[in-house]
């Protein structure tokens, strides 16, 4: 994952194995294309539930509220309850959250970037 010169800079308590089980918890977690789009969407701003579902399209109540909770669980999203009647509920993106929507956004430029390097060599594969 690293080279021996990061995994040297690192704080001497950092423990290596525990943070690459939690990063491969947390990207099954996101890995999908629900959560990936709810990220993006929050990412522009905090939307309350109906604005998100209807931003995100052919979503279901259900599904968008356990990628929510997860998303919540996980500490990307964070969840404001405000006293009103009946009860007004935002989400918005954490620090931790914004974070991996930047990362995410990197990985669609790669795509882009080798979208035409990536389907020939799916058509290779049959896979066209």
């Amino acid at each position: 994952m690293g080279t021996r010169q990061e995994i040297g800079a690192l704080p001497p308590e950092a423990d290596l194995a525990r943070a690459d089980s939690l990063a491969r918890a947390i990207f099954s977690d996101v890995a999908n294309k629900w959560s990936l789009l709810i990220i993006e969407f929050l990412g522009l701003r905090t939307m309350r539930f109906n604005e998100l579902r209807r931003e995100v399209g052919d979503i279901s109540h259900k599904v968008l509220t356990q990628n929510l909770r997860t998303l919540e669980r996980n500490g990307l999203v964070d969840r404001t309850v405000h006293p009103t009647v009946p009860p007004s509920v935002e989400y918005s993106l954490t620090e931790a959250g914004v974070a991996l929507r930047e990362v995410v956004d990197g990985m669609c430029g790669w795509t882009q970037t080798y979208l035409k390097q990536i389907e020939a060599s799916r058509a290779r594969f049959g896979d066209a």
